[in-house]
């Protein structure tokens, strides 16, 4: 969508009552492979603007029906691509910049010097066609970082979306994100800048676990000439490269405490230093934070600075991990489904998850988050030869009953072993794991509570029934 069609001709609209001006303007334009029409009133333009759609327009402010500045702002309201370029006998300052505020490229004098206009006309048409690829791609960028990416319909992600996207609309410089591995906050962190008006600016991101803190401080604030032994030339750091937009600190608890104290000072002041150089440099963007620590505590036992976390959290959005969102896990299961079935051939498309599926899907702690049924759902999606996702191919830490971290998985010793020791013992675990609560624990075994009194009453477990007697 960036640049024009070469194989097709830029249009050119000229509103022009005088006709030798229009004439000689056109016969320019043919010349330099442009298609022209002309129009010597603003009603005729009107018409031709209707019927044509012109790329651009060459547009006189003194017309015989009307003035230009009042046509160059209906023009902006129906089509704000369309590059108009102001043309007048009489330059007045007042007269420029109504017309560049009200959205003209340009402004020409007459009389007009044509190789002038030729390079005012090739100018302009690129600005425009580059505004229009930007304005493409941020589109695109939106549709898959806003707010609507990010699923979920429990209270506790509600709430979070709820908040970010009142910050998102304000003018806070700072935002802390908190939240496990897995979580989403770099997802957040893209939808709070796209739904902020500094959306049209870029968002920037470094990973403060991911590099040695002189690098981070390199990449943060760039660097003058000569600053170290291999800087032979000036860099920008992101501070700059991201002003008027955001930049993005993921994992900012890893960051090294003297490089915290570099980073308070521009969140306090605005302003910062490259490294190696003199100057202060103003900067206005947004910092969003990120960390899967509890930052309050880890400032409580001296390993993040607690200055900088007060100065993070007067805006903090708890991330809730999954295992708190058990409304969400299906509903995200189906969505990495249907995503997966885009790489799948039409005749290998999965329906959905089986029901002993949703079943453990709905129990298991999921310690690493959506990240980690994203890529649950992802292998099966590779192994899985049916039209559900079965416990076949699901990893084994998801199919042990009484540990997500997968340890006691029981296997089936080579000389075999009663089924109902099996049985007997998964409802121990089941109760166990629920402090005693039977209705919980039948749930966890997809039976009804009374089934479960039963199946200890009947192996003579009294510990157990005293135990859920309990509960």
């Amino acid at each position: 969508m960036g640049g024009k069609d070469k194989k097709t001709k830029t249009t050119v609209l000229i509103v022009d009552d005088d006709t030798q001006v229009a004439k000689t303007l056109s016969m320019a334009l043919t010349s330099w492979k442009y298609a022209c029409s002309t129009a010597g009133t603003v009603e005729e333009a009107k018409s031709v603007l209707n019927s044509e759609g012109p790329r651009v327009v060459l547009l006189d402010i003194e017309l015989p029906d009307g003035s230009g500045l009042d046509l160059l702002e209906e023009i902006k309201k129906k089509t704000p691509d369309t590059v108009v370029i102001m043309v007048t006998g009489h330059v007045n300052v007042e007269s420029t910049i109504k017309a560049l505020r009200g959205g003209a490229h340009d402004f020409i004098a007459k009389p007009i010097h044509l190789e002038e206009l030729r390079v005012t006309l090739r100018n302009s048409v690129e600005t425009a066609d580059l505004r229009r690829e930007i304005k493409h791609y941020r589109s695109k960028e939106e549709q898959m970082f806003g707010f609507d990416r990010i699923l979920g319909k429990s209270k506790a992600m509600t709430r979070a979306v709820e908040t970010a996207k009142k910050i998102a609309q304000s003018e806070v410089s700072s935002i802390l994100l908190q939240g496990e591995t897995g979580t989403g906050k770099e997802l957040f962190a893209r939808a709070i800048h796209y739904a902020s008006t500094r959306a049209d600016m870029p968002i920037l991101t470094i990973n403060c676990a991911a590099l040695p803190a002189t690098l981070i401080e390199s990449e943060l604030f760039g660097y003058e000439a000569g600053a170290f032994t291999d800087a032979k030339k000036r860099k920008e750091g992101l501070f700059e490269q991201a002003d008027g937009g955001t930049l993005f600190l993921d994992e900012i608890g890893e960051m090294e405490v003297s490089l915290q104290a570099k980073l308070l000072r521009v969140l306090e002041e605005g302003v910062f230093r490259r490294i190696g150089g003199l100057k202060e440099i103003p900067v206005d963007l947004r910092v969003v934070a990120a960390s899967n620590r509890n930052l309050k505590e880890e400032s409580v036992n001296e390993r993040f600075r607690m200055d900088l976390y007060y100065r993070l959290s007067v805006v903090q959005i708890d991330i809730p991990p999954l295992r708190e969102r058990e409304d969400d896990v299906i509903l995200l299961a189906e969505h990495y489904i249907a995503k997966a079935n885009q790489k799948r051939g039409p005749d290998r498309r999965l329906k959905g998850l089986s029901k002993e599926t949703r079943r453990i899907f709905k129990n298991y702690e999921w310690t690493g988050n959506v990240r980690e049924l994203r890529n649950v759902i992802e292998r099966a999606s590779i192994l899985e030869d049916g039209e559900l996702v079965t416990t076949e191919y699901l990893p084994a830490d998801l199919l042990v009953e009484g540990s997500p971290t997968g340890t006691g998985q029981f296997q089936l010793p080579k000389e075999g072993i009663p089924l109902r020791e099996v049985e007997l013992e998964l409802v121990r675990q089941a109760v166990e794991r629920t402090g005693g609560n039977l209705t919980r624990a039948a749930k966890l075994l997809d039976i009804s509570r009374d089934q479960v009194r039963y199946r200890l009453k009947k192996a003579g477990d009294e510990a157990g029934v005293g135990a859920a007697n309990r509960g």
